[in-house]
């Protein structure tokens, strides 16, 4: 195998380990989340903010976070689950209470562009990196001239010039 070659084979082998990489962690998500059971207060703190402070619930200390936090362990009290609570907390208080945009619709764009952005600069360092080495090499393969040969008359001068120093 030559070696631009082996090169566009290993930039091929590390986007396809980054992929996989990528799909793993995204299939996790959802399994890490059924595994988990019950929800409880700090779970659901993290996820949602308070609407009079406009600060994540878990760091706010106003009194209005505190009369969301009672609503919401009244819910975990009743049984329900991470999204009902979420739905819950969106008919009391409005959109603006969740901390991350829907999935859904146009709000799924602050989740796909930043995806789209870093596979995008994957495939550009994909296609450029191997132009990049292939012009190194041949500026360095231009760059390495061969030291010039002396004239007959002044490589004997040199001699002259040398053995006089080493004496």
């Amino acid at each position: 195998m030559s070696a631009p070659q082996s090169a566009s084979h290993l930039t091929r082998r590390a986007l396809q380990a980054a992929l996989c990489i990528i799909v793993a962690m995204l299939a996790s998500a959802p399994l890490a989340q059924a595994v988990k059971g019950r929800v409880s207060l700090p779970q659901i703190e993290t996820k949602v903010m308070c609407v009079t402070c406009k600060i994540p619930l878990m760091v706010a200390e106003s009194p209005q976070a505190n009369v969301e936090r009672e609503f919401i362990k009244s819910l975990i009290e009743q049984g329900d689950d991470e999204a009902q609570i979420k739905r819950a907390l969106v008919s009391q208080y409005g959109a603006s209470v969740l901390g991350l945009p829907a999935a859904s619709g146009f709000d799924l764009t602050v989740y796909l562009v930043p995806i789209a952005v870093v596979l995008a600069l994957v495939a550009l360092l994909v296609v450029l990196l191997p132009r990049w080495r292939r012009r190194a090499r041949e500026q360095a393969a231009r760059r390495a001239v061969p030291s010039p040969t002396l004239e007959p008359l002044d490589a004997e001068r040199l001699d002259r010039d040398l053995a006089r120093f080493e004496r």
